[in-house]
Formats: structure tokens, sequence, C-alpha cells
């Protein structure tokens, strides 16, 4: 079973200093057909004008990442961490037991361009963390690298959460195939290009569901960047 989220059916608002889409129900857009995918919770894109950014705010109990598509994210939090995510770098936040961070585009001029992404624990009560880390290009070129996943697998960001995510760029004309076990889910997300997915075309920022499949078939219509999360 396959069902597409096209990028327009999304929630969507502009507050000037930040333009942001929601594929589940986040914040004032509510919509209890889209409230969430297995444990993905939230997948927001969201785009932050220069000098601009979330001031510090809590979470709890929920596991964020964060990927920057273009410009910087200046990120701080409780826990002493200060670091800036740039394009190709991942972030892994476990809000745990509870934390406060705040977002911040350190550019006087160039927006950022990012995806943050939220799953809900295994747990509650975890201990709070934080990791951030480069993919080189070459390791997800044509290729999907594991990027996130419950064990740390491959150099991947631990989460808590029986997930595993994957980034991949691919080149116009190439093909990838993504085997789901038994009782496995997944969600793609098209971060920009366009694919064919299992007979189905998708274009930047367009998302698909899949249950019941027993593989992922992924076309290149032309060159493309997409997320893929394997799901219990």
């Amino acid at each position: 079973m396959i069902q597409v989220r096209k990028s327009q059916e999304r929630g969507h608002a502009n507050h000037g200093w930040l333009d942001t889409y929601h594929t589940f129900s986040f914040s004032t857009y509510q919509d209890p057909k889209h409230m969430s995918f297995r444990a993905l919770r939230v997948m927001n894109e969201d785009i932050v004008a220069p000098g601009q950014g979330f001031g510090t705010h809590p979470h709890q109990d929920m596991e964020i990442v964060t990927y920057v598509l273009e410009g910087a994210l200046e990120h701080k939090d409780s826990m002493g961490n200060g670091e800036v995510l740039r394009p190709g770098e991942f972030q892994r936040m476990s809000a745990g037991t509870g934390i406060t961070h705040s977002e911040f585009n350190p550019s006087d001029t160039e927006p950022v361009h990012l995806y943050q992404i939220w799953l809900i624990p295994e747990e509650k009560g975890i201990e709070p963390s934080y990791e951030q880390k480069r993919f080189l290009d070459e390791e997800r070129h044509n290729r999907l690298r594991l990027v996130a996943s419950r064990d740390a697998a491959d150099g991947s960001l631990l989460i808590h959460q029986d997930a595993r995510i994957f980034l991949s760029s691919i080149v116009a004309g190439e093909q990838l195939t993504h085997e789901l076990e038994a009782g496995r889910h997944a969600w793609l997300q098209v971060l920009r290009g366009s694919i064919n997915v299992n007979g189905h075309d998708l274009n930047t920022s367009d998302g698909i569901a899949v249950s019941q499949e027993s593989a992922l078939t992924i076309l290149s219509i032309n060159d493309a960047e997409i997320m893929l999360f394997d799901l219990a």
C-alpha cells in the first residue's frame, strides 16, 4: 500500500521570518488525517530569513533530527552544545527528560533551508543527548547511506527508536532498490529533484508512505536527493 503526500497538500505558514511547510499536523496546522506515520511525528521544511531564528524553547521525550539543505543553522542548548549545522551535516538531539535550545540563522544575507524531523522515542525519560555529523557526498552518491539508526550502525547517528534513516543523492537515470522486511514500513521524502518510486512520480518536497510492500524501487528522473525512513 502506497500513499503519496504531494508538497502542495502540506500545511503552510509564512511568518515573514519563517516560511514553513508541515507534512504532519503541527502548531496551527491540524489535520486528523495527517497526524503522523508510524514513529514519524513531525516533518517540517523550513526556510529561515537571514539573522532570524527560533528563540530558546523546551522539548521533552522526542528524537529531533535536523538536516540543512542550504545555508547554515546555529544551535545552542541547555546541555552546553553550541554548533553550526551546514549542508551535508545531520544533527540528532534526544530531548528525553527535557532540554531547551535555540536555532538561529547566523548569516546577514542568506536564508537557511532545512528539514526538521521528530520521531517518537521508544521510551520516555531517557537522558538528553546530542550528536552532529557530516556525511560525505561520495558516501551517498547513487547509494543509500545510513545516517541514523537504533544501534549507530556504520557510523550513523544514534536514535532511540526502531528506525533507520538513509540519505542518497541519485544521478538522473540511476536506480536504487531498498528491501523492506516483513512488517516494516517506509517513508520517503524527496528533498530535491524528481524520482519514480514503485510507479509513482514524485517531485521536490513530495513524500510517500509505504506499507505492505516488499521493496522500494527508486528511479531518478533527474538529479535528486532523497531521505528514506525504514520504520517498525
